[in-house]
């Protein structure tokens, strides 16, 4: 009998210390799931990105095409930061992550064709136009990968914005081990670690422009070029363009070449290759200002032999992210107001770069400084023409036209274009200013 109640004693006890254990284990993966949750909101609350707090911003996301790729290590937060702005704009939005195609993050993909399933639900969202903002969930470490990505984004004119979590863990491959629910080890996080701890710089820095403003900008620009064309004293003036006095010169053809996304450029970076363009990435202003929606302000319309630009004029607010050489890096012996610089490209003559807008730019400004002579030829298109020099024309608006913007990064291939246009279909009956 003794022998029997021991028995049964210690099956007790064992029975006790299992469901101890199993308790255990419980808690600690809740904690970790409530820690995980806490601190994707104290990262969107203690860090305000702006795609979640801003009020502008949220209202101009939801009217805009955006790709956002979250990269991090697994077990970083990415998918509690996913879920929120898939919540935040669950109107029009999508969220495809790669836990849900059982894609498990390695150094290289052992099987090329494992995102096939995962690219093909991308590539029909953005296609077939079912929402407005694309969040992408994947560690996304491997450069090819996210190439193929900012492809994508130009094909189907989405902007990118990268977005990682900041709980303080992200890149603590000690804590990252306990919370990855795919158990990776110590050692798998830490071959992981390497390419996501340096910050992705992009081409270069901008605001790039909403949709639906880019689509009157472009039909606007359309049809200032249209009208230029054929007025007078301008025809009386194509040998400065290469063309005889009594040959038409169609400006749309002239400068076909335009920007996939119309964009304001801040800072030129090559992918970290110019000088101070990582610091540039680092700046207080520039993280905080990343993912905001600003509104743009362009004061004239202008053309040369070379480019087809507008001119911005930035807010005290906007001047925080502009660099302070960005004019001298054109222009080293010349002096001028921070910002000036600042335009759109409307589009460029062939083989002509986007830089050069900007230089064409800043020999306006240089030429009305000096109190360099200009012609002023009346009105069109909704403002005053005048003439300078050297084929050099300025459309003083009469009202400034406001275009809704992001602030980001271009991450893809340089020298994409948008499909050259021409043709009256695409114009305006009248010149819009907005």
């Amino acid at each position: 009998v003794l022998q029997i109640s021991i028995t049964r004693g210690l099956f007790t006890c064992c029975k006790v210390t299992a469901t101890l254990k199993r308790s255990k284990r419980l808690l600690a993966k809740t904690l970790n799931l409530t820690m995980s949750t806490q601190a994707a909101k104290d990262h969107t609350e203690g860090h305000k990105i702006p795609l979640l707090v801003d009020d502008h911003t949220v209202t101009t996301v939801r009217e805009s095409k955006i790709l956002v790729i979250l990269r991090g290590l697994p077990g970083s937060g990415k998918t509690s930061l996913a879920k929120e702005i898939e919540q935040k704009f669950k109107d029009n939005s999508r969220l495809i992550s790669a836990d849900n195609h059982n894609i498990k993050p390695t150094i290289r993909p052992s099987d090329e064709g494992e995102y096939s399933k995962m690219d093909e639900e991308l590539n029909t969202c953005c296609e077939r136009r079912e929402a407005n903002l694309v969040i992408l969930d994947d560690t996304h470490h491997d450069q090819e990968r996210l190439n193929g990505l900012f492809d994508l984004a130009n094909k189907y004119h989405f902007t990118v914005l990268i977005l990682e979590p900041k709980t303080p863990w992200r890149l603590d491959c000690g804590q990252l081990k306990d919370r990855n629910h795919w158990k990776l080890s110590l050692e798998e996080l830490k071959n992981l670690r390497p390419t996501l701890e340096k910050e992705l710089v992009p081409l270069y820095f901008g605001w790039f422009v909403m949709k639906r403003d880019e689509d009157t900008l472009r039909k606007t620009s359309h049809d200032f070029l249209e009208q230029l064309s054929n007025f007078k004293p301008f025809r009386k003036r194509l040998q400065e363009y290469g063309y005889e006095d009594k040959h038409k010169l169609d400006l749309l053809k002239y400068f076909g070449k335009t920007p996939n996304i119309l964009h304001c450029t801040t800072k030129y970076c090559d992918y970290g290759k110019v000088a101070g363009s990582e610091e540039y990435a680092k700046m207080e202003a520039v993280k905080k200002g990343y993912s905001k929606a600003y509104i743009l302000h362009i004061t004239a319309l202008f053309v040369t032999p070379r480019t087809a630009g507008a001119r911005v004029e930035l807010t005290e607010e906007q001047l925080t992210l502009w660099p302070q050489d960005a004019e001298k890096e054109v222009m080293p012996k010349d002096t001028f107001p921070k910002g000036s610089r600042a335009h759109i490209t409307l589009g460029t003559a062939a083989d002509v770069q986007d830089v050069q807008t900007g230089i064409d730019l800043l020999e306006f400004i240089k030429l009305q400084q000096s109190g360099g002579e200009k012609e002023d030829l009346g009105e069109i298109c909704g403002g005053k023409i005048y003439y300078y020099e050297n084929g050099m024309w300025m459309l003083n608006l009469s009202r400034k036209i406001e275009v809704k913007t992001i602030f980001s990064g271009y991450y893809g291939k340089a020298g994409v274009t948008a499909p050259q246009r021409g043709g009256k279909k695409a114009l305006l009956p009248t010149c819009e200013i907005m």
